[in-house]
């Protein structure tokens, strides 16, 4: 057996409370061991010596170097002793915190057992339920509708045709959306991520001049209160974007530097790398975004003052965190908390493009925005060599950085305002984009579409990836259709568990609740024969063969 693939941790991925009385364990061991069965030895801390309990554990991912077994321990005291018994033909191996043994002296458990000392629930993270069930709609506030007769236009200078620039300005603002609700309800959508929309002289926000001024590009205070109140009318969540790694230089506090140099009260919010000439700290090399100094006191309590008041004020479903890994896990354990207290289900989704899993606790964010996910599903739909096999892989993988917890309520997009547009990227294969919005919506977590995926909208890299949304103008409606009807499907299985797999070119996730096992099939290469009876859900599906770049979605009683 391959020791040094063998892992498991508590108090981490690997070993964490879901309530009370149920803990759940992760065991990773090598794929290339021919495991019969493993199962966890259990008992109380202080009775684990004399008498113990045994669950067998399930065999639930797979990637491309390591199996995971995992299991969902119902416990009956909050402090939990355990160790593996992991058998192999007819050897019997225990996995303890010494490591690997063909014997274990359970009298002995108080040096190295696993130990889960005490389930406080205060440390257990939290899933906000309403995330479980989110399909969001990512709106790109500019770009996506005027709904102001009587604004002043003279600094529009986008028409809906034409490609934009940096200094782009389409007039899209609240209002706009506020109309558009119905049409975005209609999608099956129940979640709203707007862009900055803070006043700011950019047609993005993200160089906000003041937090606690609605940018009158798009309105104003009673413009954002209406929007809320009318999307949750219609089920439909809000989230706003928080720039809180830099601000814009206008900004009066940045501005009070200036002025005053190294006598202004502001001067330590900001980070100067060279003070005789005047040279600070970024967003990336902006010097128009000077990046704030999370380190200290009175940065953390202004920003979080913002957090609070629109949490407060216009009771906002949620912060998304611009720039969230470059920000001290410090202020954003403050933040968490102080935004938890007013309401336990807004939720904090970091813009983390990388392994989040030490922000992921339970203290600091609740999600990110999946951006590892759309780098698979790049690899999958783009490059011929990335199997089925290697895409299964790679989802597994994903789900395993992080708890079921979390893995609940990640964000999972194909593209943003951030990135080409995931039509563009697939040469505008229809077959390819239908795919992949099959798998988004199956796939464990919040499906989040971009304003425009739903007509094909096409995007380059930014700025073009924010191109005006075409009201009116998109005669093709089957990825309207598709999303409506996986925003339905997804109803039916959206707290089942999940198993990935692939069987040749088939790429296949089952979802699967007390009742009903869904199947998702996606076939990558020829034409393939299809059993399934049951088709609730298919593109190219024809008499029984799946053509590449197809999926169907099947589904079986298994009660």
């Amino acid at each position: 057996m391959n020791e040094m693939a063998i892992e498991h941790k508590c108090n981490s991925i690997y070993c964490y409370p879901v309530d009370k009385k149920t803990l759940n364990l992760r065991l990773r061991v090598s794929k290339d061991d021919e495991i019969d069965k493993i199962f966890v030895v259990y008992g109380g801390k202080y009775t684990f010596g004399k008498k113990q309990k045994e669950q067998e554990m399930s065999l639930t991912n797979i990637t491309k170097l390591y199996n995971f077994y995992s299991i969902s321990l119902k416990v009956n005291d909050p402090r939990i002793c355990y160790v593996f018994k992991i058998i192999i033909g007819k050897k019997t191996y225990f996995y303890s915190e010494d490591g690997l043994s063909e014997k274990y002296d359970f009298l002995l458990n108080f040096y190295n057992a696993f130990s889960y000392a005490y389930i406080n629930e205060i440390d257990i993270h939290k899933n906000i339920e309403w995330m479980n069930k989110a399909v969001f709609y990512q709106i790109f506030v500019d770009r996506y509708k005027n709904g102001s007769i009587n604004k002043d236009k003279p600094y529009i200078n986008l028409k809906e045709d034409e490609k934009p620039t940096p200094k782009s300005f389409a007039g899209g603002d609240l209002k706009g959306i506020i109309s558009s609700l119905p049409y975005i309800k209609s999608l099956g959508v129940n979640a709203i991520y707007l862009t900055p929309i803070f006043k700011s002289i950019s047609n993005h926000k993200y160089d906000i001049e003041s937090y606690y001024e609605i940018d009158p590009m798009f309105g104003d205070e009673y413009d954002l209160k209406e929007l809320i109140d009318t999307a949750h009318l219609l089920g439909i969540r809000v989230v706003l974007d928080a720039v809180f790694n830099h601000i814009s230089e206008r900004h009066a506090i940045f501005q009070d530097v200036i002025r005053n140099q190294k006598k202004s009260k502001f001067y330590k919010w900001f980070i100067f790398y060279n003070e005789d000439k005047f040279e600070y700290e970024c967003f990336s090399s902006c010097k128009y975004m000077p990046k704030l100094n999370t380190n200290i006191e009175e940065v953390q309590n202004y920003l979080i003052d913002v957090g609070k008041y629109y949490v407060e004020k216009f009771n906002i479903d949620g912060w998304r965190l611009d720039v969230s890994d470059e920000v001290s896990h410090y202020f954003w354990k403050r933040f968490n908390k102080e935004i938890k207290k007013l309401n336990s289900d807004v939720i904090l989704i970091g813009e983390n493009r990388h392994d989040a899993s030490d922000y992921l606790r339970g203290d600091e964010f609740d999600s990110i925005m999946n951006y590892a996910f759309l780098k698979a599903m790049l690899d999958y739909f783009k490059n011929p060599d990335f199997t089925s096999l290697d895409l299964a892989n790679k989802l597994n993988e994903l789900l395993m950085r992080n708890t079921d917890i979390v893995n609940k309520m990640m964000l999972n997009l194909l593209d943003s305002h951030d990135t080409l547009r995931f039509y563009t990227e697939v040469n505008t294969s229809k077959e390819k984009y239908k795919c992949a919005m099959a798998i988004l919506f199956v796939y464990l977590g919040a499906p989040c579409i971009y304003y425009g995926d739903e007509i094909y909208l096409e995007g380059g890299y930014d700025p073009d990836s924010r191109r005006v949304m075409k009201w009116g103008k998109i005669e093709d409606d089957s990825m309207r259709n598709l999303i409506r009807n996986l925003s339905a499907f997804r109803e039916k299985f959206y707290n089942g568990s999940i198993k990935i797999y692939s069987i040749n070119d088939l790429f296949i996730i089952e979802r699967i609740n007390d009742a009903y096992k869904y199947k998702l099939s996606v076939n990558h290469g020829e034409r393939v024969k299809i059993d399934d009876k049951n088709i609730i859900l298919s593109s190219l599906y024809e008499e029984n063969y799946l053509n590449k770049d197809g999926f169907v979605i099947s589904v079986e009683r298994i009660i």
